[in-house]
């Protein structure tokens, strides 16, 4: 028996953009809304679903590798990363695909791997510093 990738019971295994860490993720309904649940270690982070085909689209009209620039909520996010993208008040949310609050920094960190791993785009793997491009 074969059961999708990416549920509770069969997540997507990553790791962080430098190979440095592993992860998992998946997609579940959270208060009647997709979210994607990612696991590192003990720690549970949330992101809105749609963060990845948002995401992509940004990509895909922005053309070029932008940079991931991963940083914790309570640290500012440097202009024209992804992470930067990811709580601004201009992307197609208006603010945080992070969802659970104090933790809804690392978009950059997280986010961006998954994307990989399902073919929507190109990562960096080195050890700081790492972009992005859309497929």
């Amino acid at each position: 028996m074969i059961t999708e990738k990416g549920t509770k019971e069969n997540p997507w295994t990553l790791k962080t953009p430098s190979l440095s860490s592993d992860f998992t993720m998946h997609k579940e309904v959270k208060d009647n809304k997709e979210v994607l649940v990612c696991t590192v270690g003990k720690t549970v982070l949330y992101y809105d679903y749609r963060c990845i085909a948002d995401l992509h689209a940004m990509l895909k009209k922005n053309g070029d590798w932008i940079e991931l620039g991963s940083a914790d909520e309570q640290k500012p996010a440097k202009d024209g990363t992804v992470e930067a993208w990811g709580r601004s008040e201009k992307n197609p949310v208006g603010g945080w695909y992070g969802l659970k609050k104090g933790l809804r920094g690392r978009f950059g960190m997280y986010v961006p791997p998954l994307m990989e791993k399902l073919g929507l785009a190109d990562l960096t793997h080195d050890s700081k510093g790492n972009k992005m491009r859309a497929k």
